[in-house]
């Protein structure tokens, strides 16, 4: 069993305490906090309760027992994966657009999960629970590029705590639509969930959290743009959010881009191509770097083109 404490802050005054959870616990789902509310595994300042609490003026300290991992029960699946770099400890894997990362409803399998259990068999970490072993972070479906993946729960608290301390380095390239004039900046912009549309991401001040992305232009392509981006922080769809802020939009996104999506790229021009840690053993600092994606340098060379024409 794990324990997790945290301290009451202002802003979680009068929510329902799954709701105030689901904004501190990354990589826990509304509905997967309610069943721990359910099995008794949530309390404050020491008293059990249910989903439905409200959080009170003189509450102080949430604490919450996750359960150990149930034994794992997904295919492993022989597909293939273009790995930069594997040893004890960990991988690092390049994701094609269009695969999903963990499994999830609708996306039960044919997923990077699928494939490191055929991969590394028995060797993968616990911590990212069942539907997620070895899973440190993560890249949307249609967004390629690397990721790191744990062996053991060693690791997997190394490098998440890397990405906590904003000491890991995750550097995007992505084409934008218009022309950005700034040659480089910082985007700072707390993210949280979309007020309507819960699927959604938004640049809100309620209930969000600090986002902080720098850019860099590498091209300007008529009327798009082409970036490099930094995290500072790893928010669910913190570049896409971002820059659809600033009414520069990722091409090709379905969701926060224009309604009229340009289909040939399937999908957002978003790849993650480089990754920088400090290795959890080593304690060598490791930098890896992907070549851009066929989808992504084709698209490159048409707006080139167009613009030479």
């Amino acid at each position: 069993m794990k324990e997790l404490k945290f301290e009451l802050e202002p802003v979680f005054l009068s929510q329902r305490i799954d709701k105030a959870l689901s904004e501190r616990m990354d990589g826990h789902t509304r509905s997967a906090i309610q069943r721990l509310l359910d099995d008794g595994l949530v309390s404050v300042d020491g008293r059990t309760v249910s989903k439905n609490y409200k959080i009170k003026p003189s509450d102080r300290l949430i604490s919450v027992t996750l359960p150990e991992p149930k034994a794992l029960d997904l295919p492993a699946q022989d597909r293939k994966l273009n790995i930069l770099y594997e040893d004890d400890c960990l991988l690092v894997v390049n994701k094609p657009k269009g695969m999903v990362v963990h499994p999830a409803p609708g996306n039960e399998d044919g997923t990077l999960v699928n494939a490191l259990l055929y991969h590394c068999r028995d060797s993968l970490s616990g911590i990212g629970g069942v539907l997620r072993p070895g899973i440190v972070h993560r890249i949307d479906k249609d967004t390629s590029g690397l990721l790191m993946v744990a062996k053991n729960d060693q690791a997997h608290l190394s490098l998440a705590g890397q990405i906590k301390e904003h000491s890991f380095t995750r550097r995007y390239h992505a084409v934008v639509y218009g022309n950005i004039k700034e040659d480089a900046g910082t985007l700072n912009y707390p993210i949280g969930r979309h007020p309507v549309d819960r699927k959604r991401m938004a640049v809100t001040q309620k209930n969000a959290r600090e986002a902080v992305t720098h850019f860099r232009v590498l091209e300007r392509l008529g009327g798009f743009t082409y970036l490099e981006l930094t995290l500072e922080t790893g928010r669910t769809h913190q570049i896409r959010v971002h820059l659809a802020h600033i009414g520069h939009p990722v091409a090709g996104d379905p969701v926060y881009g224009p309604k009229k999506c340009i289909r040939e790229l399937e999908g957002q021009c978003l790849h993650a191509k480089m990754v920088g840690f400090v290795h959890p053993v080593s304690g060598e600092y490791l930098e890896f770097d992907s070549e851009l994606p066929d989808y992504f340098q084709n698209f490159l060379d048409k707006l080139r083109r167009m613009q030479n024409s």
